[in-house]
């Protein structure tokens, strides 16, 4: 079987369909959120609804869905899709990586200029907040236990969200990618921790949390998001080395290490990942494909 086949057969999985199809639902009616009809809300609109594959939100669903509790995770999903498309935005900016093109289109700032580019990354993060909270009342209204627990997942959930988004988290690993210091491996772990990883724990802690997981287990679940969100990268570094020696790119595993011990990095990750899983009883078929994709993705990009 081909790769083009089977990546043809993963996405058309009826239950990762279904939840991708609530993802972009969900996305493209938020608009309203952003007030009336401006250049701030339609750059926002822009910016949401310029494609991607959805993981992180998609993750949020998935995780819900393997605990079997039938709770509405949906506001929790596009709070995690605002984080990271905010991050987008200012990682594209002249100040920052300086990206003419996201996704094969013209860059925010491009189109609407570097003003309302930094004004939408604004409206994302603080919608962002709002949406935790939204689904923190949706939680409340749940039968017992679950909506005895609302408060404690918000709580959680705003510790986590505000955490892996600012110093210690996606911002200070902007700043590391910026001005990267000596890169041991270690170092390079760090950064790819900080500005990749953490939006992974925030999309498996969303999904645990909102879903009705079990609140002494979120160390667990933050292990396990660390290993997919390591492996994610180091996938994106292997396909992504001649577009990163044209940027001479420094924070790279793959420049490290070379591509056949970055490859080795990458199935440890994934071994972990999925045992950390099958602990926590939710390596579903969802989760058997995500797995399959990251696979089949960096097996082709290691030639």
């Amino acid at each position: 079987m081909t790769g083009k086949t089977k990546e043809k057969r993963n996405l058309e999985n009826p239950h990762f369909l279904r939840c991708k199809t609530i993802v972009e639902s969900e996305i493209f009616g938020c608009i309203e959120r952003f007030g009336k009809k401006t250049k701030l809300r339609d750059a926002c609109e822009y910016a949401l609804t310029n494609g991607g594959k959805r993981f992180r939100p998609l993750i949020v669903l998935m995780v819900s869905d393997a605990l079997g509790n039938g709770l509405d995770v949906r506001d929790a999903a596009l709070s995690v899709e605002f984080f990271h498309t905010a991050s987008l935005i200012a990682d594209d900016l002249p100040c920052m990586d300086n990206d003419d093109e996201r996704r094969d289109k013209p860059s925010l700032h491009k189109v609407y200029g570097e003003t309302i580019a930094l004004l939408s990354t604004y409206a994302l993060m603080t919608a962002a907040f709002e949406a935790i909270h939204k689904n923190s009342l949706s939680l409340k209204k749940s039968p017992a236990p679950f909506g005895e627990r609302a408060n404690e997942a918000c709580s959680l959930a705003l510790e986590c969200a505000a955490r892996c988004s600012g110093i210690s988290g996606a911002t200070g690993g902007q700043f590391l990618d910026l001005y990267p210091p000596t890169l041991t491996v270690e170092a390079i772990k760090d950064v790819i921790y900080k500005k990749t990883v953490t939006l992974f724990e925030v999309s498996f802690v969303f999904g645990w949390l909102f879903g009705g997981g079990d609140i002494s287990s979120l160390d667990r679940v933050k292990t396990c998001a660390y290993h997919l969100g390591m492996a994610f990268q180091i996938a994106d570094d292997l396909g992504d080395v001649l577009q990163d020696e044209k940027k001479e790119k420094e924070i790279s595993i793959v420049k490290k290490v070379g591509m056949e011990k970055s490859y080795e990095f990458f199935l440890e990750e994934m071994a972990s990942f999925e045992a950390c899983l099958k602990d926590l009883s939710i390596y579903t078929q969802s989760f058997m494909e995500l797995s399959d994709r990251l696979r089949e993705q960096a097996a082709r990009d290691r030639g």
